[in-house]
């Protein structure tokens, strides 16, 4: 028996990272803004919608594809942008990059990779590819980015734009997390309870920015709140994010849409697709859960846009009740990362591996064969 073929859940590999990573590094992951109100609510507000079973239907077979923005995915999952993801396993983001290769899904890389744009288009020249930019004090930089990413065969531009600063992680704070990993006493102790991880890290040589190189003081030991200080605008705008979309010239999303308002913003400036996300509730508490906030939105946009559902996916029947309220797809971050830090690319097939049948067999019991089909199968327990 393989040590993954027991993992039956998210939650499951989310237990096995838990051990197999320092505490510090675990909770940049698992940890969200505040007291994390908002980090649990993105999946407790799933249990409020019940989904509506048809019964006498003929569902021998079933099809989870959809296209996303104009091409074919195997299923409406995409794997979403996640800093620092080869922290968390040596080559992190280019083993993710595989595993969405290889399932037939959409990646995206995140500003913050740990790998370079370029080193991952090497590893897999013909996926599907999405880039996600933060907005930059450096107009230059931020620039030549854009050009590199089209350059290296990334399709889509995925803009984030609840990250002007970042939030107040507290775990973070109590724990002194920055990159790189600065030794102390506590720290010390956390690695060396970690051997798997430690020797992997070292062996890597350490973590920097791939994206910055030669941008950004290697060994400085800053923590990601000083980072997005120095790096990123705070004063960018709509006008802005318009000045960007027409740079690129080719499939924008918007991420980060709590606000139908800002929805109808984002489809005016340009936005071929919509992420309905408040950062995995990373950057501010007290924020609506993505779930909460999608059927306003999707009301809002009407198709004008296609839409996904970002933050707090860990099932496959969470998938099925966003579509049925109006979304396209959904993306994970999370959930892949803890696949990715249990048994690198290996884990990372599994989560979606989990998702894909737990999907699978919630269209069967729904009496469903299309996508489509999970249209208005999820009721509200509060109506």
């Amino acid at each position: 028996m393989t040590k993954l073929q027991r993992i039956a859940s998210i939650s499951d590999l989310r237990e096995r990272a838990r051990k197999r990573l320092p505490r510090s590094v675990f909770d940049f992951i698992d940890g969200g803004a505040g007291a994390g109100h908002t980090r649990r609510a993105n999946q407790q507000d799933f249990e409020k919608y019940t989904l509506l079973p048809r019964v006498g239907v003929d569902v021998s077979k079933r099809d989870l594809s959809q296209s996303i923005l104009g091409v074919s995915s195997s299923m409406p999952l995409i794997l979403a942008p996640t800093g620092l993801s080869g922290l968390y396993y040596p080559k992190g983001e280019i083993l993710t990059a595989k595993a969405a290769h290889q399932t037939g899904i959409p990646f995206c890389l995140s500003t913050n990779s740990v790998a370079s744009m370029e080193t991952i288009s090497d590893a897999v020249p013909s996926s599907e590819k999405w880039f996600q930019l933060y907005f930059l004090k450096d107009k230059g930089l931020m620039s030549s980015m854009l050009t590199r990413a089209k350059e290296n065969g990334y399709r889509v531009l995925c803009i984030t734009l609840d990250l002007p600063i970042q939030g107040k992680r507290d775990q973070d704070i109590r724990n002194g997390f920055t990159v790189p990993l600065k030794l102390r006493f506590s720290t010390l102790l956390e690695v060396l309870s970690r051997p798997t991880w430690t020797f992997n890290f070292l062996m890597e040589g350490g973590i920097s920015f791939g994206n910055f190189e030669g941008h950004i003081q290697k060994d400085s030991h800053r923590s990601i709140a000083q980072h997005i200080a120095e790096l990123c605008d705070a004063s960018a705008d709509w006008n802005t994010i318009h000045e960007v979309i027409e740079e690129w010239n080719g499939p924008v999303v918007i991420k980060g849409i709590l606000d139908p308002e800002d929805a109808k913003l984002a489809i005016q400036a340009g936005a071929h697709a919509i992420v309905v996300s408040n950062h995995g509730g990373r950057q501010l508490d007290q924020v609506p859960s993505s779930i909460s906030a999608l059927p306003k939105i999707a009301e809002t946009v009407a198709g004008n846009a296609e839409i996904i559902l970002d933050s707090g996916v860990t099932r496959g029947t969470d998938i099925a009740i966003a579509l049925s309220l109006g979304a396209n797809a959904c993306m994970i971050g999370r959930s892949c990362l803890w696949g990715l830090a249990t048994d690198g690319q290996t884990g990372i097939l599994k989560a979606i591996e989990i998702l894909r049948q737990e999907l699978d067999t919630s269209m069967a019991l729904l009496g469903v064969t299309k996508l489509h089909q999970l249209k208005g199968r999820a009721c509200s327990n509060l109506s």
